[in-house]
């Protein structure tokens, strides 16, 4: 049996527990805080990152990394395209989202996210690079209906968990949402993802778990 560790409310998390909804695989969820200094969960993920999964044969971190080999251990349904080229092209849409977009929104998340305070040089080095990077993905996504094409692959779960994330952060902090000024209409792209039962598993358990923190006064 494979257990994800995390929070649910990690986007990477939810990236993770998509493809494993979506390939009907078993699984047990564990409570992991981001950034343990626990030795167990260092000897799993070293930078103390989550998420990370156990399997009966080791552990494994880097969401990209875990979806991979969740694709080649379970292989059907399949997420990526047997052909070898369409493969590459699902996986640099993955690469190139959490590269060139998420990895730059996070610079916003603690103004956006958290109750922090982001500079002025932070954000001016964000809009300058999301100014390029977002139209350059435009390029790449196939909205199609999904991002790669007609069909749910693992470009739709990165996709789910860069674009409302980078989109909201950019809003917050920016006072603008670059993802959709760059021309990428990920709201109707997220209603249509939305009618999936794994992305209302996922929305739901987050939700459950963003109450419960309201509750306890976190």
């Amino acid at each position: 049996m494979i257990t994800l560790c995390g929070m649910t409310l990690s986007n990477y998390y939810s990236k993770v527990k998509l493809v494993l909804l979506e390939k009907g695989i078993p699984f047990t969820e564990e409570p992991v805080m981001t950034r343990s200094k626990d030795e167990a969960v260092l000897a799993a993920t070293p930078l103390g990152k989550i998420p990370f999964i156990r399997t009966e044969g080791g552990t494994l971190c880097e969401s990209q990394a875990i979806v991979d080999y969740l694709e080649a251990r379970f292989p059907q349904p399949a997420l990526v395209p047997a052909d070898p080229l369409g493969a590459a092209k699902v996986r640099e849409l993955c690469h190139f989202m959490e590269l060139y977009v998420e990895w730059v929104a996070r610079e916003l998340y603690a103004q956006a996210f958290f109750g922090g305070q982001v500079s002025e040089a932070t954000q001016a080095s964000v809009r300058e690079r999301l100014g390029r990077s977002l139209p350059a993905l435009k390029r790449l996504l196939k909205l199609a209906p999904y991002a790669a094409g007609d069909r749910f692959t693992l470009a739709d779960a990165s996709a789910f968990a860069v674009l409302p994330t980078a989109a909201q952060a950019t809003k917050a902090v920016l006072g603008e949402d670059l993802v959709a000024a760059a021309g990428i209409d990920w709201k109707a792209y997220l209603k249509l993802l939305g009618e999936r039962p794994s992305v209302q598993r996922v929305n739901a358990d987050r939700k459950r778990d963003l109450e419960a923190m309201a509750a306890a006064g976190r």
